[in-house]
């Protein structure tokens, strides 16, 4: 593909720009291993600018503005979003890798949070409280301005619109970094906001790597950091977030434990871990990648699931397979270590195990979804966040010792329980150290109203429902003593 084919440059105070140096990067299309597009590389120049537009665009009215101007706004750019689903799909399944039918579904979900968040902006909402005669005190719910959003390469659309819409929805400006691998559907939307009435400076993408992403979260302009990535990133952007004092929101990934009991619905539980390896290839911070059976069904469960991962149809994104490659060439090179480290400690590779061997797969970055049995308690394969196709399984025989698995990581950001025992399901989700358990389904249409966040080295601060409204405003307090 021509690499003129796609604009690669960013969107800064309403308009695309290749930046003040006019460097560039590789956009590569993890299928075929081929450079698609050229993209523009911002440095610390290119950051002042967004930040500095973001600022007076806050400052210019954006933040006073009625609220009900900004539903109709949102409302507006979830429509196009809509309207140009299938070009976003597009641009998304080139970039990431990810099936077009995948990729659509993050173009709907895009467009339903800033549907939900349309929805509540004019419903921020501030409460009186009683002082005594003479006196009236209430409180005002208020944008904190700028808002720096690090955005991830595996669902780059679907998550930058996760904080960017209640971000706008409260009155903040956005100065959003996507990350290098993939983000050019996060230009793309800025763009599209800018055709839905949004002014120019409200919303703005630095795209570039690591530099462009410390200028940003560095920025004594920024008031507010949201970031969703690996949990040393995280560390360093609270780091700087602190030279500043800005809040963060942090949502650092997980090793989602999926408990299957031997008296649950097998067939059901079996195509829903099948499904989560084939979502986007299982690069997917809640992906349940983490299976812990019951020993009386460990043997009828893995045979059903077997059967269902051996069935997965590998190709290239655009092709719409059942599941695409992982996102690059170092992303790849770690989910292969991890397997090599579990062939070490003994793990058992039910299917799959490697890279795909298919000659037409071969340029591009495909790994076989695999299924591997007997993982040690403790060992890396079992405590770390793999992030690709690979499903592990641990067996337990009590309800005591599938909680201490569960909870026996660093992480806690969403576990699954399969039981047909309500009882049972209850004791689990109350013990297990995690932002959302769910019970006897991982994955339900309009789930943007639950609140979404992560225990322990998972992060803090809650994404998606009325909950995230409070990541991007400030309370203050007003006493008046009339008497």
């Amino acid at each position: 593909m021509e690499t003129t084919a796609i604009d690669g440059r960013m969107f800064v105070d309403g308009q695309r720009s290749w930046g003040s140096s006019g460097s560039t990067f590789d956009a590569i299309d993890p299928a075929t291993g081929q450079v698609f597009a050229a993209v523009a590389l911002a440095d610390h120049r290119d950051v002042d600018t967004a930040v500095a537009a973001a600022r007076a665009a806050v400052d210019a009215g954006w933040a006073g503005l009625p609220p009900v101007r900004r539903v109709r706004i949102l409302n507006r750019l979830a429509a196009l979003l809509r309207e140009q689903r299938a070009e976003f799909a597009r641009l998304e399944s080139l970039d990431v890798g990810k099936p077009l039918r995948q990729a659509e579904d993050d173009v709907a979900a895009a467009a339903g949070y800033f549907e939900f968040f349309a929805g509540v902006a004019d419903k921020v909402f501030g409460s009186s409280i009683p002082l005594g005669k003479g006196f009236v005190d209430f409180t005002l719910r208020e944008p904190l301005g700028v808002s720096a959003q690090i955005v991830p390469w595996n669902y780059p659309l679907r998550l930058a619109s996760r904080g960017i819409a209640p971000a706008l929805a409260c009155g903040n400006a956005v100065v959003a970094k996507p990350a290098a691998e993939a983000g050019l559907s996060v230009v793309r939307l800025a763009e599209l906001a800018t055709e839905a009435g949004l002014p120019p400076g409200v919303f703005n993408v630095v795209t570039g790597g690591r530099e462009t992403g410390a200028a940003l979260t560095h920025h004594p302009g920024i008031n507010h950091i949201t970031f969703t990535g690996s949990v040393p990133t995280g560390i360093a952007i609270m780091k700087a977030a602190a030279d500043n004092v800005v809040p963060v929101t942090l949502e650092l990934g997980g090793k989602s434990p999926n408990i299957v009991f031997a008296d649950a619905d097998l067939e059901r539980a079996a195509a829903s871990s099948a499904t989560t390896l084939m979502q986007n290839s299982a690069q997917t911070c809640t992906a349940p990648t983490r299976l812990l059976l019951e020993s009386a069904a460990h043997d009828r469960f893995v045979d059903l699931l077997a059967q269902r991962i051996r069935s997965i149809r590998l190709g290239r994104g655009l092709d719409n397979p059942d599941m695409g490659p992982v996102v690059s060439e170092r992303q790849m090179r770690r989910v292969l270590g991890f397997l090599k480290s579990g062939e070490k400690d003994g793990a058992t590779a039910v299917t799959g195990g490697g890279r795909s061997e298919k000659p037409e797969l071969a340029r591009g970055y495909f790994i076989e979804p695999t299924l591997l049995d007997r993982v040690p308690r403790g060992s890396l394969l079992e405590q770390e966040e793999i992030f690709g196709p690979v499903l592990t399984v641990t067996s337990f025989e009590s309800v005591d010792e599938a909680i201490a698995i569960a909870n026996g990581t660093p992480y806690g950001l969403v576990a699954g329980i399969w039981t047909k025992d309500l009882g049972k399901a209850l004791a689990v989700a109350t013990a297990v150290k995690s932002g959302q358990v769910r019970v006897n389904a991982y994955s339900v249409e309009g789930s943007i109203g639950l609140p979404f966040g992560g225990y322990k080295r998972s992060g803090f601060g809650r994404e998606q429902g009325v909950e995230a409204l409070a990541n991007y405003t400030q309370v203050k307090n007003v006493m008046i003593n009339f008497g």
